[in-house]
């Protein structure tokens, strides 16, 4: 028997035993190798399924997430402008009110210095009321000593008057 050319009856026995073994390959274990790589198949389809759907939903949370921070962005500059509205609001009540306050204040205190003058004015008018008869007493008890300057005194009084009245007469007319 020569390696390079075999026997015939070798040849024969090799082809049945090839062919016993490609039927029971073919019967039993084809179909178990082949239904092992379908189910594999399916499983890797089925993961690369559940990949691209994990893909997707992490991409909707992306989504979401970009969305719920702008929301809270804009969220953030309402709160913020409406508190700063709200500040100025109070500031401005604030000065408004230390106007209003500070304008009674002065008006009081014009009031009261108005009141105190005309108490001052009042006070000297009365003084010099007092002084004027206490000085007019003495005046004419030194120049009334006498009946006849008594007597002339009375006389350009009347006469005064009369001319006052008539002058008041003339203006009114």
């Amino acid at each position: 028997m020569s390696l390079i050319t075999p026997d015939f009856g070798l040849l024969v026995w090799m082809t049945l035993i090839f062919g016993i073994v490609f039927f029971v390959l073919a019967k039993w274990g084809f179909p178990m190798i082949t239904g092992s790589v379908r189910e594999r198949a399916e499983r890797i389809n089925a993961s690369i399924k559940a990949a691209k759907e994990a893909e997707e939903r992490l991409q909707n949370l992306a989504k979401e997430q970009s969305e719920m921070i702008e929301e809270a962005r804009r969220e953030q500059a309402r709160i913020l402008k409406e508190t700063s509205a709200s500040r100025d609001a109070m500031i401005e009540n604030a000065k408004s009110q230390a106007q209003e306050e500070a304008s009674k204040i002065i008006s009081q205190a014009r009031k009261q210095i108005d009141a105190e003058k005309e108490s001052a004015l009042s006070d000297i008018r009365k003084e010099v009321a007092m002084l004027s008869v206490s000085i007019a007493e003495k005046v004419l008890r030194k120049d009334l000593a006498d009946d006849s300057e008594q007597a002339r005194l009375i006389s350009a009084l009347v006469d005064e008057m009369a001319s006052e009245k008539g002058s008041d007469t003339t203006k009114s007319v």
